[in-house]
This record gives structure tokens, sequence and C-alpha cells, in this order.
């Protein structure tokens, strides 16, 4: 067996898919009009097509569950939160917050409530603690990882 991809259902998937080129960058490779696949392995899906799919009603499809959500990482994740500041109409779950590990993050809702993470590049967030003076071996107690896993990420 062999892992696909992550579904996720919209009720447009006309403005979903500009949503997710013009905020995330994904571009569609698959596209046959209930169902698109783009970059990243990621599907949507028309509700209309998905109720017929698992047979229920349109009462019982829900959306913003806060249940789950795609995490992307961005190298330049500055620059994205910057690029995301300038857009009017996203709704955030929270705002830029960094994780005990040190990951900076940020979540929000795509047209249809389901929650996007962003986080730091994990390369980027060793770097970072590297070029604040902590050792490697700081680093890696600082993020709960294994030296080694420093080491590579600074290759």
């Amino acid at each position: 067996m062999k892992f696909k991809s992550p579904l996720l259902v919209v009720n447009d998937i006309e403005k979903s898919k500009k949503f997710y080129k013009d905020v995330l960058g994904l571009r569609v490779i698959l596209d046959f009009g209930a169902n698109v696949t783009l970059t990243g392995g990621v599907s949507l899906q028309t509700k209309e097509s998905w109720k017929n799919f698992i047979q229920k009603k349109d009462d019982e499809i829900y959306f913003g569950g806060n249940d789950a959500e795609l995490c992307f990482e961005e190298d330049n994740f500055n620059s994205f939160i910057e690029k995301l500041n300038d857009l009017n109409f996203i709704e955030y779950v929270h705002p830029v917050i960094e994780h005990s590990w040190g990951q900076k993050v940020v979540r929000f809702y795509d047209l249809d409530k389901h929650i996007i993470e962003v986080g730091e590049n994990m390369n980027a967030v060793c770097k970072r603690f590297l070029a604040s003076g902590l050792t490697a071996e700081e680093t890696a107690k600082k993020m709960d990882v294994p030296v080694s896993y420093v080491q590579k990420c600074v290759k």
C-alpha cells in the first residue's frame, strides 16, 4: 500500500485554487474539474462531488473543525510573514509564535477553514541558533534533537 495525498473538501474549487496559488505558491498539476491535485501532493475536491462519494447530505459536511492542518516549511519565513501581512483576507488561527524547540510558525485558515501551518525551515532554525553563538550541543539541547541532526542541518 502507498499513501497518495491528503484531500481537502472545498466549497469553491476555483477560489481555492487561487488561494493556494497566491498564498502558498502551489500550482495545479492535475485538474479534473471536481478534483484538483496541487504541487506538494495536496488534492482539492468539490463539496458537491464529495457528498456523492461518501453518500452524505449537505448538512453532514462540516468545515472548521480545528482538528487537523496542512504543514509547510518556508526557507524565507520572515518574507513569507510580510507577504501574509499584506493580504487583507487572511484569517489567523494565531500570530507568529516560537515553539519550545525554536521553530517560528504561523497558522491561518484557508477559505473553507482548513488550518494551514507555515513554519520556519528547521535548517534555518539550527543556523539561527548557531549564529547567535550557541554551540552545536547547546542547539541540539534547545531543539531537543540529536547533535547529529544539527550537524546535518548546517551542511
